[in-house]
This record gives C-alpha cells, structure tokens and sequence, in this order.
C-alpha cells in the first residue's frame, strides 16, 4: 500500500482522482529545406535555407494531443525540456492560467516560451468539442467560421521593377491586398520600391509597406536604423502613393516616438509583433503607439495575450491583424485569433516565391493553407487548433529530442534528489 501510494503521489495524482492531467511531453526539431535560399528582409544578408521550428506535442493521461510551434535559428531549445517537464507534467490541460505561469516562471530560468500556451488551447479545445476561435468568443455555432480575407505578404526586397511583376502574379492568383518591404539605407530606393509596384497594379490593390524597424538586426550585413524624421518624410510618401498602412517604421520600444509619428503621419501605422504581451501593449495602447496592433500567439504572451490587446483595440476603435510570419502551425494559431474578433483588417498570410511558399511554410502540415481564387482561407471548424500533422513529413524533417512521461519525472526527481526528496517535492506541487 506505501509503495502505491508513493508511486501516485510521485505522478501527481491524488488517490481515487482521475482528473485529466499532462502525461507527456515531446519535442522536436524542425528543418525543412528551401527549393531556392530565401534572404528575409529583416536580417539583412542571410540566406535562409530552411524553416526551422521547435515542435512541441503535449498529450494528456487519456490520449488528447496538443500541439505547438515555436520559430527557432537553429538548435537553441536543446535544453528546453528538462527545463520545461517538471513545470508542465501533471497539469490540468484546461487551466490556462496555470499553464500561463507555469511557462512564465519558467521563463525567468530560461527562454520565453508563450508559444507553448497553444498546445494547452488545442487540448481544452478538442476536450470541449469547440475550434479555439470559438473559445476565444468567435462566433456562435449558427455563425460558422467560413473564409477569411488574408493579405500577401512579401519577405524581401527586390528589384522595384521585379517586385512590380511578382505583385501583379499575386493579384492574378486572387490576392486584393499585398505588403511590400522597405530596407535600404537610401530613402529613394524605398520609395522607389512603393513607386512601382503602385504604378503597375494602379487603384486594383491595396498596399502596405514594412520598413522592419522594430527589431533591427546587423548580423552580417548592416542594417538601416530610421530616426522620427525619416520615418516622418517615408509616412508622406506613403499617402503619396495610396499605401493603406505603414508597419515598424521605428524600434519597437520606442513608444513616445511612435505616438509622435502616428500624429504627424497621413497613413496608419502598425507594429507590436515582437512585443512581450499584454503588460507591453498596456502601455502602447495608453501611449496612443499605433493605429494597428500586430501582436503574434507565438511571440510575445501567447493566445491569452493577443486576445486581450485585440478586444482591447474593439473598445478603443482601434485596428488588429495579428503577425504571423513562422510557419503552417504559427499560421494557423494566429488565424485563431484573427476569426475570433472582427476581421476587419486582412490576416498575413506570408507569401516569397520561390523560396518561402505554402508547401515549405506548411510542411508538417497534411495539407498546406492555401488561398482561393478571392483571396480568403478558410477558418478551422475542427475542435482545437485543427492541426493535422503530417508523421511521415515530421519522421523526415523532425528529430525528437526530449520526450518525457509522468513515470519519467518522477524517476528522474528519484535519482537526483533521493526518493524522500522526490516525495516531498510532488506534495508540494500537488498542493
């Protein structure tokens, strides 16, 4: 009876409980290749020549699966794991708000990891029966979730009079509205660039414009930093040219900078897809930052998060599009929370042939998102996430690298901590 009881202590289950809990943890890193190298905007120089991510796959003591993806450079998650596991291992899948701090306590040890809210949402989801979106207060059964308006957005800069001709490609295909990048250090170049495009597709489309300011990176070649004033002169170059909304003209910390602009700028500005949730976006909203807030669920504090600046920007009249440019599962995380509120704006929907297109985007996925003819994607009804992974796709490009069990834990706490430690430790916890 003493070693039955220790082992469900150890497990973290109270005698006679049979609560749905976290049984399982396995992570994988993802590298699917490029057809041809794909040189992102935002890092100037870099030839991109795979997707990488870090999959995550939580499955709960009665076999319920959630997933998760979050955008890695290369292997850096390989201790997340052990890190991770005893935080989130005998969990209640359907306490958000414990997952949420357990991820952020976490965090203090390590990496961010809110992108690991999503898995828990696809569990709740699919125990409840319901598509995330409709959790996060979509609309009703007799509203289903149809199709949605997403943009195409580009990922670097080309030649303008190339650019022109990949745009009027997208707009044969179906896309009504496209988003260019800006990144040179000459400010005609750029404005060159919306010169263009704008030229060839006339009053057929709408245009925005990413300056990729708001992180700057310069890893390997040098990268522009706008001050208020140039940002301030592109602004009214953009209204020259019909662009419909400007996005991180300035570092995305440089809140009273932005306020300043948005009030001397004649187009809308967005921003916020690498700010750190809802604490961040606090205080963009009060500093009237933004007219379009761009939170991503993979990024900054996880569905929750982006949730609440987006009801927040309904209150405040406000625009939302979240940022989705990681890949299919970030796509489709952040299209949950796109559906849930009120569409007004087109979602992202990341589009750079020949190297960044759906079947490399989406690669573990069964079947790739892909825009119709109208330029819409269609709204998961699936219960969770609607993720439907590929595994012969994943066996190729996946290589597990943490998997952990209950039983697992609780043999590992033995042999570090002795078992009288390991003992005392899960009553803790389980209290």
């Amino acid at each position: 009876t003493w070693k039955r009881t220790a082992r469900a202590e150890l497990a973290g289950r109270k005698i006679g409980a049979m609560a749905m809990k976290i049984d399982r943890i396995e992570l994988f890193h993802v590298a699917i290749p490029l057809a041809k190298p794909f040189y992102p905007a935002w890092i100037p120089g870099y030839p991109q020549t795979a997707n990488r991510f870090t999959l995550a796959r939580l499955t709960t003591d009665d076999g319920v699966q959630g997933l998760a993806a979050g955008v890695a450079f290369e292997r850096e998650r390989e201790g997340l794991g052990s890190l991770l596991g005893p935080y989130l291992i005998g969990l209640d899948p359907s306490d958000i708000t414990t997952a949420r701090q357990r991820i952020r306590e976490a965090s203090y040890l390590g990496w961010r990891n809110f992108w690991l809210e999503a898995a828990f949402w696809d569990i709740r989801g699919q125990v409840e029966g319901q598509p995330v979106w409709r959790l996060l207060g979509g609309p009703n059964e007799t509203r289903p979730g149809g199709r949605v308006p997403v943009y195409a957005s580009t990922g670097e800069v080309r030649d303008p009079a190339r650019r022109a001709e990949d745009v009027l490609r997208l707009r044969e295909q179906g896309f009504k509205t496209v988003k260019l990048r800006v990144h040179s250090f000459d400010p005609s170049a750029d404005i060159a660039q919306i010169a263009s495009v704008r030229r060839a597709v006339g009053d057929s489309m709408t245009i925005g414009v990413d300056a990729n300011q708001g992180w700057r990176v310069a890893l390997i070649d040098d990268a522009p930093l706008w001050t208020l004033q140039r940002a301030t002169d592109f602004a009214h170059a953009c209204a020259e040219y019909g662009i419909a909304w400007l996005e991180e003209p300035l570092d995305m910390y440089a809140w009273d900078e932005l306020a300043e602009l948005r009030r001397r700028s004649p187009v809308p500005i967005a921003g916020g897809e690498l700010n750190n949730g809802w604490h961040e976006f606090r205080v963009m909203l009060e500093k009237d930052a933004l007219d379009i807030y761009q939170p991503d669920a993979t990024f900054g504090g996880g569905i929750t998060d982006a949730v609440q600046v987006m009801q927040a920007c309904r209150a405040a009249g406000l625009g939302f599009a979240p940022h989705t440019w990681t890949n299919g599962i970030g796509l489709l995380i952040n299209l949950h929370v796109y559906a849930a509120g009120g569409r007004e704006h087109p979602l992202e929907y990341p589009c750079e042939p020949p190297g960044w297109v759906p079947e490399v985007r989406d690669g573990l996925l069964a079947e790739p998102i892909r825009a119709d003819t109208a330029g819409t994607i269609a709204v998961p009804e699936a219960p969770g996430l609607g993720i439907v992974l590929d595994e012969d796709q994943l066996r190729r490009y996946g290589e597990k690298f943490f998997d952990i069990t209950t039983r697992g834990i609780a043999v590992k706490t033995i042999r570090e901590k002795g078992l009288f430690t390991a003992l005392r430790l899960a009553r803790k916890k389980r209290r």
